[in-house]
């Protein structure tokens, strides 16, 4: 798989061929390689992990859904053999490592399949990002963030259903930037609304859009910056911040994005 900017990542198969072997397989998931904004948070990452030398590896055509989305709306069959197929394979190549931009692929891989025979160490790309900022792989420069307002959006299966909400925050101090916390944040975090295959469907009857609400609690801090750390989120809020004209002052972007402006990658 290549990308644009000589921007070059091997697959599993093609490391295999050498008779190599990455440290770490990046999911990239289905957002971040079909969406067309999610698809620049995969290069974000990309280019972080090359310069940070970090040895990784994605599966290419070999990748599917991880059946998140079939679980949610409550297709347990479809999500068993989408999960099945994808064992198969990572425990085929010997994987011992994940890292993965979405929180709904890093929820699924890593409580969802060990029953199935898939034990792998998943983590987020937050929890990567930060520990490469620790080591010093990768140093960031505040300057562009310097002073910024930056304001986190909890995803939820990143948040309230593993407990990750100081890498994401940690990365975000290391951008001398100001951090402002929403009124419902980590632990009492709230729904972006594309949660449980939402994203996939119209809305139901009510009086507004989740995503309205949670950006209008954004907004009511007039930031510089959302941040984000799922594809998900990020399409969410960027329809709330458009949906009340904002898009000039506030701009939504992955803790990624911002860490590869920051590093001038």
């Amino acid at each position: 798989m290549s990308m644009s900017e000589n921007l070059v990542v091997p697959t599993m198969a093609e490391m295999l061929s050498k008779g190599e072997k990455p440290d770490v397989l990046f999911w990239v998931g289905c957002a971040g390689s079909f969406d067309d904004r999610a698809k620049k948070i995969t290069k974000a990452l990309a280019k972080i992990l090359t310069k940070a030398q970090v040895k990784f590896a994605v599966l290419g055509t070999e990748e599917s859904c991880t059946g998140d989305p079939a679980k949610r709306a409550g297709n347990e069959f479809l999500f068993m053999m989408q999960a099945m197929q994808n064992v198969q394979v990572l425990n085929g190549y010997e994987v011992k490592k994940i890292v993965t931009a979405c929180p709904h692929c890093f929820n699924t891989l890593k409580n969802e399949y060990p029953e199935l025979g898939g034990n792998y160490n998943v983590i987020h790309h937050t929890q990567l990002i930060q520990e490469l900022l620790e080591q010093g792989k990768i140093t960031v420069e505040g300057g562009s963030f310097k002073g910024k307002k930056i304001t986190f959006h909890d995803p939820c299966y990143l948040g309230r259903a593993n407990d990750v909400y100081e890498a994401p925050r940690s990365i975000l101090t290391n951008l001398d930037s100001e951090l402002a916390e929403m009124k419902r944040c980590k632990q009492r975090g709230f729904c972006c609304g594309a949660g449980g295959a939402q994203m996939f469907k119209e809305a139901e009857k009510g009086n507004k859009e989740v995503n309205i609400e949670r950006s209008e609690e954004a907004l009511e801090l007039s930031p510089d910056i959302i941040a984000t750390g799922c594809p998900f989120c990020n399409t969410m809020m960027t329809d709330g911040v458009k949906h009340f004209e904002k898009e000039d002052q506030t701009k939504v972007l992955d803790i990624a994005e911002l860490i590869e402006q920051a590093a001038d990658l």
